[in-house]
């Protein structure tokens, strides 16, 4: 029943929390920036305003293929808060990115082009750290499946230090902030004015927004599992941990410029070995 109630919980509140995160997301960095920002509720009426707009698309595979990137990154989330396996959840998320990047390739715009091949090696850059995360999780607790991972006496944290700096890493990538927005980024002001979503529009474009918003809540989700222990504080601790956490990718997003994608694979790669890889060896070491 539990799980039943977190699944539908997240099909219908991740969009709603996504986009009040994305509203103190704009806040928060117009007054880093001396601005007042947006209203906390802009997303939505940027939503309202999407869908309000004529169904235009490039061709018919970019809205099939926008709305299965939407789809498995509900399925990846749903996993996740079902307490199913983290590891099929990070597969599902990773088969999402597959079709995003179809949907840029998909037309013959040269900044959809490139966006989608940065995407790629965005993928290259953090996929790594994502099969680390898993494995990280499974020799700190002994399973996979996350209903075992949150019933452990003590939070995988004090065993993954390591593993959650990698973690916090690549998540600027996937939340599109700098210095890794290669792809695609909130504000046009890079060579590819969007990148992978030049061409997107409308009801289209909005897809591709709540999309973003159920992988923000997924992220933050697999944050939350490093804080999580069977104790009912655990689950406070954990709140406010991925709020610190997201307000630093804020700060982080703010405070630096976009790489190179060089750099973008050579700092993932390097983080990914000696934060992720070392943490790993030593818990293999102890066991």
């Amino acid at each position: 029943m539990i799980q039943v109630v977190s699944v539908v919980g997240y099909l219908v509140l991740a969009p709603f929390l996504g986009a009040l995160l994305d509203g103190a997301d704009r806040i928060v960095s117009a007054r880093m920036q001396g601005r007042k920002g947006p209203p906390l509720l802009q997303p939505f009426y940027d939503l309202a305003k999407l869908f309000s707009k004529q169904m235009l698309a490039v061709n018919n595979a970019q809205l099939f293929l926008n709305l299965s990137y939407l789809v498995f990154l509900a399925v990846a989330g749903c996993m996740l808060f079902a307490g199913a396996d983290i590891l099929m959840s990070l597969f599902i998320l990773s088969t999402a990115d597959m079709f995003l990047v179809m949907a840029a390739a998909s037309d013959s715009s040269p900044y959809s082009s490139m966006g989608a091949s940065r995407e790629m090696l965005q993928m290259m850059a953090y996929e790594p750290m994502t099969l680390l995360l898993a494995v990280g999780f499974y020799l700190a607790t002994g399973s996979f499946h996350v209903g075992d991972i949150i019933e452990m006496p003590v939070s995988p944290i004090l065993m993954l230090p390591g593993v959650l700096v990698g973690f916090f890493f690549i998540t600027a990538i996937k939340l599109r902030k700098s210095p890794f927005d290669l792809s695609t980024s909130h504000h046009a002001h890079q060579e590819m004015v969007k990148g992978i979503t030049t061409e997107m529009a409308g009801p289209t474009l909005a897809i591709m927004n709540i999309a973003e918003y159920y992988e923000m809540i997924l992220m933050l989700g697999v944050m939350a599992l490093f804080f999580l222990n069977s104790s009912w504080w655990s689950w406070p601790v954990a709140i406010a941990a991925c709020l610190l956490l997201f307000f630093l990718e804020t700060l982080w997003d703010n405070v630096s410029a976009r790489v190179k994608w060089k750099t973008l694979l050579k700092s993932c790669w390097i983080v990914t070995l000696l934060a992720g890889g070392l943490n790993i060896l030593i818990l293999m070491l102890i066991r």
